[in-house]
């Protein structure tokens, strides 16, 4: 039984990252002045960063079912006998259930996970499928198992400008405004659900501060007792200097070291969210068989 991996980039995995992996991606709109781009197809992230920081109306969108279905043949054509598909959190978009719908024509060919994760722990959900398939365990089994430890990760964001969570309806224009003139910056949560606030702080620096005592607290209570060996912190970001990037994952590192932690870039659809400098960072534990 040879079974496809196959996530969205919401995961940050890029097209080129994904070719090297061995699975398939498929890639998000995203609609800027009305028209409509495709992110790692005819959008770089450099160019998304730079439209980002300007005037221009960015929205996101979901893959049109034809472009989702038409990929799914193409995979089940060259060899492929299951599709195990990872889209993001159904409690943060409709890709999942629309995915399940489609899915009912293919005759339980193509499965899909809906383990509750967006971004960095998007990502190790593929890493971990990847780990089932190469054991053997077919679609439904590696779909079963995804669900069942969707909630084994969280992640905690942190945003520099307020208008773009208020553009998307993420907060009310009121809060924005107020929280932008006095640097207020909400630190929010999620376990794949909508996020929440967990608190604020007052600049984007204190903002870094705090998350790191989050994650202290996530590991002293959701992953007490786990091996410290079990777990993986992506951090991400949206930041404009690269330098932000490196030394946002290097805080993390130095606060965690026995943990392993690396750096994403978020996507294009997940940044046109956060807006620019947005700082994020993901817990996940690994599935080990």
């Amino acid at each position: 039984m040879k079974v496809a991996v196959m996530t969205d980039t919401n995961s940050g995995i890029s097209l080129d990252e994904a070719s090297e992996m061995g699975i398939f991606c498929m890639p998000m709109p995203v609609i800027i002045d009305e028209q409509e781009y495709i992110e790692d197809m005819n959008l770089t992230q450099e160019r998304f960063f730079e439209i980002l920081a300007s005037e221009a109306v960015i929205s996101t969108s979901q893959p049109s079912p034809g472009n989702l279905m038409d990929m799914w043949d193409e995979i089940l054509k060259s060899g492929y006998d299951e599709i195990l598909y990872i889209p993001m959190s159904s409690g943060l978009s409709s890709s999942t259930q629309n995915a399940q719908t489609f899915a009912e024509d293919y005759d339980g060919k193509v499965m899909i996970a809906d383990n509750h994760r967006i971004s960095v722990t998007q990502r190790q959900s593929v890493m971990d499928a990847l780990v089932l398939a190469e054991a053997g365990k077919n679609a439904l089994e590696i779909k079963n198992e995804l669900e069942r430890t969707a909630y084994d990760s969280v992640v905690y964001l942190a945003v520099e400008d307020l208008n773009y969570l208020k553009r998307t309806g993420r907060v009310n224009a009121t809060a924005a405004t107020v929280g932008n003139v006095l640097g207020i910056k909400p630190i929010l949560r999620t376990t794949g659900e909508a996020f929440e606030v967990r608190t604020a702080v007052r600049g984007i620096k204190k903002a870094a501060s705090r998350i790191i005592e989050e994650l202290e607290n996530e590991l002293n209570t959701r992953f007490a007792g786990i091996s410290h060996e079990e777990l993986i912190i992506g951090t991400a970001g949206s930041f404009i200097n690269k330098m932000d990037a490196g030394n946002w994952c290097s805080v993390v590192k130095e606060a965690f070291p026995d943990v392993e932690v690396y750096y994403d870039e978020l996507s294009c659809s997940v940044s046109s969210h956060t807006g620019p400098n947005a700082m994020g960072v993901g817990i996940s534990r690994k599935i080990k068989l």
